[in-house]
């Protein structure tokens, strides 16, 4: 008998009134920490988060192209990375911040096909300790979300989601842009690098590779390319956008870890 959970979400359909496509990713389950407690603050525990996305398969279906649909590989270390870098306190900013993510429209970097809607559905399976299972489920639409976007010297930030503590954002640096190393004020940082070609202190960054800690912010950035590259970042406290943020002394770049699959 399979223990797969009861996995129901709404029939959302296209302005036609056709069911639109569905693509899920269900067990994507990382150690992380999250919940209120002092002992979840500490000790990382499994968080399992099942997404389902809602857009019209049809044009990839024929001209077979990644931009068309959803790169759920890169989406799961993707979400893989919000789980790691947020340390949410309760599974409602988790699955709010997940959707928010998931509905932002698409970056040169990381082209996708429109989601009109998505559903999302965070559990704590070791929360309780056996005693039962605590898990939730949304479900969000493209039409409700709101994103502020500010311009900046190297390009663009997109303001994602913030929380009481921190902040998921979009850097897009411009084709020929650079973000100098930065003081930002910060006590921690987690950045995921998106595209390809971008520069980090002058030397090739991969695609789906992450940094983090108080370093990231003596990181500089490069955009040698002719496409608009972009970095994830999840900053605490949230960033100040309106203040702008100083030129900051250059710091190692560490090994890093990467989020990606190898292609």
């Amino acid at each position: 008998m399979s223990h797969e959970p009861v996995w129901i979400h709404p029939l959302v359909t296209d302005a036609q009134g056709r069911p639109l496509d569905v693509m899920e990713l269900r067990g994507l389950t990382v150690d992380v920490i999250v919940g209120l407690y002092n002992r979840e603050r500490v000790t990382p525990q499994p968080l399992r988060l099942d997404v389902a996305l809602f857009l019209d398969a049809r044009q990839a279906a024929v001209g077979g192209r990644l931009a068309n649909t959803v790169h759920y590989g890169r989406l799961a270390g993707e979400l893989r990375f919000l789980l790691d870098a947020c340390r949410f306190e309760l599974l409602e900013s988790a699955a709010e911040a997940v959707c928010r993510y998931l509905l932002a429209p698409p970056t040169d970097a990381a082209p996708h096909a429109h989601l009109h809607a998505a559903t999302v559905r965070v559990t704590k399976p070791e929360a309780l300790t056996g005693w039962a299972i605590p898990s939730l489920q949304v479900h969000r639409t493209s039409e409700e979300m709101v994103y502020r976007t500010e311009a900046k010297p190297f390009g663009h930030v997109d303001v994602i989601h913030e929380g009481a503590t921190y902040g998921v954002y979009r850097l897009r640096v411009d084709p020929g842009g650079s973000i100098p190393p930065r003081v930002d004020g910060h006590t921690e940082g987690m950045e995921l690098v998106m595209g390809a070609g971008l520069l980090m202190q002058g030397q090739p960054v991969g695609r789906g590779m992450a940094f983090h800690g108080p370093g990231v912010f003596g990181h500089g950035y490069g955009n040698p390319t002719a496409t608009e590259q972009t970095v994830l970042g999840v900053y605490r406290p949230r960033l100040v956008l309106s203040e702008g943020s100083a030129p900051g002394a250059s710091a190692p770049v560490g090994p890093g870890t990467l989020y990606y699959l190898p292609e």
